[in-house]
Formats: structure tokens, C-alpha cells, sequence
């Protein structure tokens, strides 16, 4: 985790294991995971798939976090909520304007940017290194019971009492100056 771990003044929980066939955890995102603002960027989500989640797990949730960016908050790349408990798995692009690879029953939250897609990572130029924190959450509940257009932020808030499990890893990027 970054110096600014975002689960710190959370509640812990058991971990499971998330993996990427785009990123692996530690590395700096593909060119296509950039701001599509960026050379060869493309806002493409990545692919994600997830096991090992507690039992009890009714749904799940993705989020993606810049936890450096300069904002005293950070900034919110993705969030996907609702999650039904059969799908472990996004493909590659799931998170494009439409939410083409979003499952059925679950939808995108709005980014920091306010769209409700994946935004890809965008650090300023010499900014130094971005940390992304890419989670899936395991929820005791099917449908977490918030608007579609709430925040990633109120998402966290509204998912503590329901989060039975984490799984998380880190992908980052840097533009030099």
C-alpha cells in the first residue's frame, strides 16, 4: 500500500486474492489504462478477476483510487457496485461509456470527473509516482441500496457495515516533467 492507504481507518477484514491479466499489482499501467489526454492513452479498464472471498459474500463492488493525487482526498478512477455474487471476473474495457462488460443488475458509479466510467490514470507532469488502488469488495448484501449517481466516497461509507472482505492491488504511473 501507498503512504496513503485508504483502508487505514477502516474496519478490517479478511483479504482474498484479486488478479489482472493488464496489471500486474506493483507495476505501472499499459499505455491503454492512461487518461485517453495522455500519449497513447485510451481509458480502457482492466481486466480483473477475483476468488476467495468470505463466506456470506452476496455481491461485490470494484473501485479504483489515485490515492496521490492533489486533492487531500485523492481521486476516484472507477467504481462499480452491485456486483452479483456469481460474476468473479471484468473483462478487459468493461468500464467503457456504456458499461458494455458491467454484469446485469450491477452499474458504474460516477468517477471524480463525474462520468460513470473508468477514467484512466492522468498524474500531472511531474508529479511524481501515482499509486492506484484497484479493490474488489465483498458485501453481505445483493444490492448495497444507494443512487446511481452517489459518489465513490459515499459508496465507501454506505459499504462498511455490509464489507465482509477485501482484495486489492496496486497499479501506478508517473509523467515526467
Amino acid at each position: 500500500m501507498s503512504g496513503n492507504d485508504p483502508f487505514a481507518r477502516m474496519p478490517e477484514v479478511p483479504s482474498f486474492t484479486v488478479t489482472s491479466t493488464t496489471v500486474a499489482d506493483g507495476a505501472r499501467w499499459p499505455a491503454e489504462q492512461m487518461n485517453a489526454g495522455v500519449p497513447g492513452g485510451k481509458d480502457v479498464s482492466p481486466q480483473l478477476s477475483w476468488s476467495g472471498a468470505p463466506d456470506g459474500t452476496k455481491s461485490y463492488a470494484v473501485t479504483v483510487l489515485d490515492t496521490d493525487a492533489a486533492t487531500g482526498s485523492g481521486f476516484w478512477h472507477w467504481a462499480v457496485a452491485d456486483i452479483p455474487v456469481t460474476v468473479t471476473d471484468l473483462p478487459e474495457g468493461a468500464g467503457d461509456e456504456t458499461g458494455s462488460g458491467i454484469p446485469e443488475g450491477a452499474f458504474q458509479l460516477p468517477n471524480d470527473k463525474r462520468d460513470a466510467r473508468f477514467m484512466g490514470s492522468a498524474p500531472r507532469p511531474g508529479d511524481g509516482l501515482h499509486h492506484y488502488v484497484i479493490a474488489v469488495h465483498a458485501l453481505d448484501v445483493e444490492k448495497i441500496g444507494i443512487p446511481a449517481d452517489a459518489t465513490p466516497a459515499y459508496f465507501g461509507w454506505a459499504g462498511i457495515p455490509h464489507l465482509l472482505g477485501r482484495a486489492a492491488l496496486i497499479a501506478t504511473a508517473e509523467i515526467p516533467a
